[in-house]
C-alpha cells in the first residue's frame, strides 16, 4: 500500500509539474517502516528546484487533489505530509 502511494505521489508530481510548466530536477521520499501500521501515514515530498515557495505549495496542492492512489486512501486514513525543497 505504501509503495502504491509513494508511486502514485511520484506519478501525480510528473504530470502536474510539466502542466504547471514547474523547474524540478528530482524527487525524493522518505518513509516509516517501524511500526507496521497504516494509521497515520506521514510523508516527506523533497524536491530539488529553484521554484518559488508559491509554486511548491501549488504543486503540493495539485497532487494531493488529483493523485488516485492518494485519495483512494486519504479518506480512511489520517493522511499528511510535506513538501519542501531539498537542501
Amino acid at each position: 500500500m505504501l509503495a502504491a502511494l509513494s508511486a502514485c505521489i511520484i506519478k501525480g508530481i510528473e504530470r502536474v509539474a510539466s502542466v504547471l510548466k514547474f523547474d524540478l530536477r528530482g524527487v525524493d521520499g522518505v518513509r516509516q517502516d517501524e511500526p507496521p501500521k497504516m494509521e497515520p501515514i506521514t510523508y516527506e515530498i523533497i524536491v530539488d528546484s529553484d521554484e518559488p515557495e508559491r509554486r511548491l505549495e501549488l504543486l503540493h496542492d495539485n497532487v494531493k487533489k488529483y493523485a488516485t492512489v492518494f485519495n483512494t486512501v486519504a479518506p480512511g486514513t489520517r493522511l499528511s505530509g510535506v513538501l519542501r525543497r531539498k537542501g
